[in-house]
């Protein structure tokens, strides 16, 4: 299944560099998960087209957000760091992973939005709840990659669902 999944993520991912007045032909984030076991930390990082989580904050907290021109990056900070905590939550071997918002960047047209996680004991499954943007546009997809030591594992989430395990 591995075989088949990455030549889609390749072609999806090749996606997020394209823009055309602000429109796209996929909606489409992709979420990074890492553990590493010697600092007993998850690393996280979602990268989501700019325009789609401009929109997505926007009718979450009624007011204009641009991503590309913050006047507050505290005030800016705290709204992402709010929605993606609605709409990403890991549970590791059934408990919840709490996550700390460390900052984002703009890359093109994409937003990185960076998290992580410390004191997270080793695990054998983690659980990955995924609805980012699907409020904003029901063709989101949700790629997802998460990396314990040197296993890697991919899964793909459209709307409605918004679940997936990953066990190591």
């Amino acid at each position: 299944m591995v075989r088949s999944v990455v030549p889609v993520m390749l072609l999806l991912l090749s996606c997020l560099s394209f823009r055309e007045e602000n429109k796209h032909p996929y909606y489409v984030s992709v979420t990074e998960i890492e553990y590493i076991q010697t600092n007993k930390e998850i690393g996280i990082a979602c990268k989501i087209f700019a325009d789609d989580f401009e929109q997505a904050l926007k009718e979450m907290y009624h007011t204009k957000i641009d991503l590309y021109n913050t006047k507050d990056t505290a005030l800016t900070g705290k709204q992402i760091a709010g929605y993606i905590s609605k709409h990403l939550q890991l549970l590791a071997d059934g408990k919840p992973v709490p996550l700390q918002y460390l900052g984002f960047e703009i890359e093109g047209e994409a937003a990185w939005c960076y998290f992580s996680s410390a004191n997270i004991a080793p695990f054998q499954q983690i659980q990955v709840f995924n609805d980012l943007l699907y409020e904003y546009k029901k063709e989101q997809v949700n790629l997802m990659h998460v990396k314990v030591n040197s296993n890697r594992k991919s899964g793909r989430l459209t709307s409605p669902d918004n679940r997936l395990s990953f066990d190591f």
